[in-house]
């Protein structure tokens, strides 16, 4: 009866979590800026990109893979949490997909030969999309936390289970 009660307690806290408007603000941020940096890439970005010399051709490479590959990251995060807060994913069963998700490789990296001939529209997209993911691993800490302690074992949990299993024998 305890294990049940703790459940509920993490499962409330992520509904709650994702339909908080601090939840829905970073979702449409970041997807926003998934939707930008896509459109910057196919469209200006290629162009961008043709006019540099060959260390600022690799460092654009390089830092918009990293760019790429930290959004769609973040999007997997953010669209987990929302389908937890819907109810279509268990948090048993979204354990089992976070092994996907990787918010700590996803961060700056190296400095790279030729980062300061990257466009400034390149270079904001970057900055933004740090900005995200910092908070994003504060979130995920945040739900991390709260998780780990919903499932410890609280000795009031169990006085209190005790007491109702009793009540229960004693009515029935």
């Amino acid at each position: 009866m305890q294990g049940s009660s703790s459940n509920v307690a993490t499962v409330n806290f992520f509904t709650k979590f994702t339909s908080s408007e601090q939840f829905e603000k970073v979702f449409r941020e970041g997807m926003s800026l998934v939707e930008e940096t896509a459109n910057y890439l196919d469209g200006p970005g290629r162009l961008d990109a043709r006019v540099l010399e060959r260390h600022g051709a690799i460092a654009y490479a390089t830092e918009s893979m990293r760019l790429t590959t930290r959004l769609m990251q973040l999007a997997s995060w953010l669209l987990l949490q929302r389908a937890i807060g819907a109810g279509e994913l268990t948090v048993d069963d979204a354990r089992k997909e976070t092994h996907r998700i990787s918010l700590n490789d996803i961060g700056k990296g190296h400095d790279l030969a030729g980062a300061g001939d990257l466009p400034d529209a390149l270079k904001a997209l970057v900055d933004r999309s740090l900005t995200l993911h910092q908070r994003i691993q504060k979130l995920d800490s945040m739900i991390s936390a709260q998780t780990s302690t919903a499932q410890m074992p609280s000795p009031v949990n169990d006085q209190i289970d005790r007491l109702a299993s009793m009540l229960k024998v004693a009515r029935g």
